[in-house]
């Protein structure tokens, strides 16, 4: 959905950030694990907790807007047979009780979120390159298409597909390559995948996220 809302509105990707999601089981102060007849939360929230939830017996499971906004749902309703799945922050926020801690089924569970702006100013020396593109609806034609990179040995990084609204069974490719958008080679490479790729657009070029090491 946040793809879909990249092509909705003019406004280029310019860096990505990368942060350690933890989930908690949260609820009011005082209910109890045996008290709760149903948990809340973001469906990404609820597939990262997958593991946990199946361990829970007779408990409704409802897809919300967003974690935090789960809580909120706990406080304003007081809703004592309620848990949502949220951070320890939204737990604070809200004056709630974290019941179970860290149920996400990876310790390393990361979130990744992409900073966009009105001008196509990188925060840093851009290496990274997202695109769109579609592909026509014949043998082999994606496979062309990626081969326009793997033929100057650009790194993907990330390919995932998207229905086109209206457009029964046509997809939209979204990827992310390892490489500036200037540096010939994709430049290069954007210019051969259009000529048979219906439409290419490119969303931006940025630095990628590197995680900067914490004074001790």
């Amino acid at each position: 959905r946040n793809y879909d809302l990249l092509l909705e509105h003019d406004l280029p990707i310019v860096g990505e950030v990368k942060l350690a999601v933890t989930h908690h089981l949260i609820v009011l102060q005082g209910t109890t694990i045996d008290q709760v007849r149903r948990i809340y939360s973001h469906p990404q929230g609820l597939a990262q907790c997958e593991r946990y939830l199946r361990t829970l017996k007779n408990v409704e499971i409802v897809a919300t807007y967003d974690t935090a906004g789960s809580a909120k749902m706990i406080k304003d309703g007081n809703l004592t047979d309620t848990a949502a799945i949220a951070s320890e922050r939204a737990a604070q926020a809200f004056g709630l009780e974290i019941l179970e801690s860290g149920i996400q089924d990876y310790a390393n569970n990361f979130t990744r979120f992409l900073l966009i702006g009105r001008e196509t100013v990188p925060l840093g020396e851009p290496d990274k390159t997202t695109i769109v593109f579609t592909v026509a609806n014949e043998a082999g034609a994606l496979f062309k298409a990626l081969s326009v990179f793997a033929l100057r040995e650009i790194d993907m990084t990330k390919l995932e597909s998207r229905p086109i609204p209206d457009r029964p069974f046509e997809y939209l490719f979204y990827a992310d390559l390892a490489i500036n958008r200037e540096e010939f080679r994709c430049a290069r490479a954007l210019m051969h995948l259009a000529e048979f790729a219906p439409s290419v657009r490119t969303l931006g070029s940025y630095p990628s996220w590197r995680e900067i090491e914490q004074p001790q």
